[in-house]
Order: C-alpha cells, then sequence, then structure tokens
C-alpha cells in the first residue's frame, strides 16, 4: 500500500482507493476495473451479476434481525477523468495513479486522482467487507462510463435493482446532502476547412496557452475561469495578429467535454522576419489576459513555442475567419442563476475542445441546466453560432435532471445521522452537474434518492485532491444511516 495512506482512517476505505487507482479506468476503458469488481464479491462469497453494460451488482444480505428492512442501495461510479499536467508523463491505459499526501490532503502525481468517483466505490466496498456494520438488505451498484455518456445509468434495465432507496456516493462536499441536479446535452461542432498552398517567405511557429486550472465544467463554472480556446482565438482574431498577417495552419485544445480547457495550441505561419514582433505580441497579450483575470488564473502562460505541426498548409482566409469566428461567438459559461435557490447556477454552457483530424475540426461543447427548456434553449444557440460558420452540429440525446423531493424519508434519516453524529445540521443543495439520479430516478420511478460524499476539489483536473479528515466523516454517515433506515 501507498505510504500516502498509511495510518489514515478507516482503512478498508482508503486501502480500496488505493486499489483500485491501480487499475487503469478511464472512461469506456473500466473492463479491468469491473473484473475487480467480481473478484472482491467473490472473496467474500456475495452474490454478484453483470449486465450487458458492464455495470455490476453486489448484493449482501442483511445482518441478522433486520431482514424485513427495505433495501438500500448503494451506488457509485467506476470510471475516472484522465487529465494530466502537460510536464508529467503518463499513460492512462496502463499507468496507475500515484497517490501522494500533502499536509491534510490526498491528491495524485500530475494527474487526475481518481477520487471522483473512486471514493463512493471503496466505501460501498468496505461496506460489504465489514462484519460489524448494522443494515439491512443491501445492493451495490457500480455503474460504467458515467464521465463521458452516463452509459451505464443510461442502460439500467427494469427489474434489475430491489432496492427503492439509494445512496448515491458521487458528491463533492462535506457537510452537504444533495437533492437535485442539473441535466445536461451535447453538442458537436464539425467544421470543416478548407486549405490554401503553403506561401512562401513564411515560417512555421507554435503558439500555447496554458497553466490554466480547468476543472469540472458543471462544479467550477461559476468562479469564470479562464477558457483557453477563447484565450487563443481571441489573441488570433486580434488586430495584432492581422497586421502581422498569420496564417492559421492547425488548433487543438481542451480534451473532455465537462472539462473547462486548460490548454490550447496552434501553428500559425508567420512572415519571414517577423518572429520577433509576433512574440512581443503574444507577449503582450498575456499581459492583458492576465491583468484582466487576476489572481484567478496565476498560472496563465501565452507563449510562441517550437512546436509546429509539420504540415505547413494554412487555412484559407475565409475559413480561418469562419472557424476562429465561430468558437468567438459561441457562449461560454454561466447562462443563468436560479431563482430558487439562491446561489445555484441555472443554466450554463462549456466550449470544451476542438480536435483537428486533416481539414475536419470537431468542436465539443456541453450544457447543462435544471430547467429543461433552458437547456435545450442554450444549445440550440450553439447549433445556430455553429450554421452560420458553415458547420454542421448535432445535439446528443441528453440526460434529465432530478427535482428536488424535500419531503424525501432517506433526506430525513440522513439529516437527522448527520445531526447526532457531528452535532450541527447538513445543507441541503442542489448541484450544477450531472448526477445519475436524474437517469436512474427515470428508469426507477419512485426511487428515493440522496447524494453525499466527502470534500473533493479540482475534479476533473490534475489538482483534483480529497481531504482526509472528511473520508472518515463520509464514512461514519453511510453507516450510522444504514443502521438507521434499517432499524
Amino acid at each position: 500500500m501507498s505510504d500516502a495512506i498509511k495510518g489514515l482512517a478507516p482503512e478498508p476505505v482508503w486501502r480500496y482507493l488505493y486499489e483500485l487507482n491501480q487499475i487503469p479506468r478511464g472512461s469506456k476503458n473500466e473492463a479491468a476495473a469491473q473484473q475487480w469488481l467480481l473478484s472482491v464479491a467473490e472473496k467474500f462469497g456475495a452474490e454478484a451479476e453483470q449486465d450487458a453494460a458492464g455495470n455490476v451488482l453486489i448484493r449482501k444480505p442483511a445482518t441478522p434481525g433486520r431482514e424485513n428492512a427495505p433495501t438500500v442501495v448503494l451506488q457509485g461510479h467506476t470510471d475516472m477523468v484522465c487529465e494530466k499536467n502537460a510536464d508529467t508523463e503518463h499513460d492512462f491505459t496502463k499507468d496507475p495513479i500515484t497517490m501522494v499526501r500533502d499536509g491534510e490532503w490526498i491528491t495524485a502525481d500530475g494527474t487526475t486522482l481518481g477520487a471522483d468517483n473512486g471514493i463512493g466505490v471503496a466505501a460501498a466496498l468496505a461496506v460489504l467487507e465489514s462484519n460489524d456494520l448494522a443494515h439491512g438488505p443491501l445492493e451495490m451498484l457500480f455503474t460504467v462510463d458515467e464521465e463521458t455518456g452516463l452509459t451505464g445509468a443510461n442502460e439500467l434495465q427494469p427489474g434489475w435493482l430491489k432496492g427503492r432507496i439509494m445512496l448515491n456516493m458521487d458528491s463533492e462536499e462535506d457537510g452537504t446532502l444533495y437533492v437535485g441536479c442539473a441535466g445536461g446535452v451535447d453538442t458537436i461542432v464539425t467544421f470543416k476547412g478548407e486549405r490554401a498552398a503553403a506561401p512562401e517567405g513564411m515560417n512555421a511557429v507554435g503558439l500555447k496557452v496554458s497553466g490554466l486550472k480547468g476543472g469540472h465544467s458543471g462544479l467550477d463554472i461559476h468562479e469564470g475561469r479562464g477558457n483557453a480556446l477563447k484565450m487563443m482565438v481571441r489573441f488570433l482574431r486580434s488586430p495584432a495578429a492581422a497586421q502581422l498577417g498569420l496564417k492559421l495552419v492547425s488548433f487543438n485544445g481542451g480534451n473532455l467535454r465537462n472539462a473547462i480547457p486548460r490548454e490550447a495550441m496552434t501553428t500559425v505561419l508567420v512572415p519571414t522576419g517577423k518572429e520577433e514582433a509576433l512574440a512581443k505580441a503574444v507577449a503582450e497579450q498575456e499581459a492583458v489576459l492576465k491583468d484582466e483575470i487576476g489572481d484567478l488564473e496565476d498560472k496563465l502562460s501565452f507563449a510562441v513555442t517550437a512546436d509546429a505541426a509539420a504540415d505547413t498548409s494554412p487555412l484559407t482566409d475565409d475559413a480561418a475567419d469562419r472557424l476562429t469566428g465561430m468558437i468567438q461567438v459561441l457562449p461560454h459559461g454561466v447562462i443563468s442563476m436560479s431563482r430558487a435557490i439562491p446561489g445555484l447556477v441555472e443554466t450554463s454552457t462549456n466550449v470544451a475542445s476542438i480536435k483537428e483530424d486533416g481539414d475536419t475540426y470537431t468542436i465539443s461543447t456541453s450544457q447543462r441546466s435544471s430547467s429543461a427548456s433552458q437547456k435545450m434553449y442554450v444549445s440550440d444557440r450553439v447549433l445556430a453560432g455553429a450554421k452560420l460558420s458553415g458547420a454542421d452540429a448535432a445535439q446528443g440525446d441528453g440526460y434529465p435532471g432530478w427535482n428536488p423531493d424535500m419531503s424525501s424519508t432517506v433526506l430525513a434519516r440522513l439529516s437527522e445521522t448527520h445531526e447526532e453524529l457531528f452535532g450541527a445540521k447538513p445543507e441541503i443543495k442542489a448541484i450544477h452537474a450531472g448526477l445519475e439520479c436524474g437517469i436512474i430516478g427515470e428508469r426507477y420511478p419512485g426511487m428515493d434518492m440522496i447524494s453525499f460524499g466527502p470534500t473533493i476539489t479540482g475534479a476533473h483536473s490534475p489538482d483534483e485532491r480529497i481531504k482526509i479528515d472528511t473520508v472518515e466523516k463520509f464514512w461514519k454517515l453511510a453507516c450510522g444511516v444504514l443502521d438507521k433506515l434499517s432499524a
């Protein structure tokens, strides 16, 4: 076991998180993690099965004397977001996550930690292992591909789950119980760019925006963090770039649809002899950006690099103008705040990534809202912006939100348990992020659900970390409510 987690309590939770982090489990690459779950179930003689989507369901009988209590579902997802710093050597298809202790936090060595949602998986397995917890019949549902498509939840079949009470353990704020979440939809834009012959008297150079925080496109969107794609096109469309006569060759940036883009890279052609003027213009643009965004992005870097695309055939001026203009006008950030819940983002959109493949550019965006009509309205704004630029665009199927039920039995029991254990009432919130609760509630009408977890910050970025002491509180709360629900 890693020295980083030696001596931490509860030991089984940290041990299972460590073991899970030895298994590559990026979204859609979870077969080994699912097999590991089945092997853990077999080790403890528990009934387990896997459905066609890859979801694993493990059942644990009730503590003697509590067989007639209602069945409770403990739910989490096995996949993780795979993000790393540019200078970190890590292959998410084969390398384990290196856990690092940093004072009162556990983080990773230059990568995402996988606490989202490895800690929920680990807590459920610790419940499976325990011989001294009081509980009714349990079902432990581990879903696949939550981060990129909510695939596992979407493909759950009616009748598989027997329980009608569910503890979703995929929230990231100690002392908070979540009772609702936003719905979402992805809007994917495809732009076909025409190219011109590489002109003489010009040299290829790279431009790179880096050092941004990135983060979760739902949980962090309200902070106004920098969007690397937006910063890059702002320079490419600036008077300084026009005066230099730059030609756009390539454009890539961002990674996942649910992460704010941290980096953007372009190759441009600059007239011979104007390299120093370009470097000066880039430095001036960096200064402007830093002045505008302040301490929020204290590691922001905008620089000329030696990296450049091998093919130096630029996009035509018209194609470059339409591509960069489209990214410039696509909405990004908070669109509206909730009137029902103070401080909650109601609607937002994220311009997440641009990927180049020959002459084709794919721009991924995602929209979130607790209002189904607003979600589709903002998605239509993206569609309209794309079509005005001559691009094709398509909406995904999307996923539903989860409407709060303040009369929920599990909410009442969890609130009581929290106050008894910690001497304080929990905060009751909705979250501007997609939780599987919305989909599972649609698949299983009448499911009484709540979401909670320890404190995790920086999710979906290499800054992800989990606060050590909140893991023990999370564990005690889970055990306490299982006792109370079965009494």
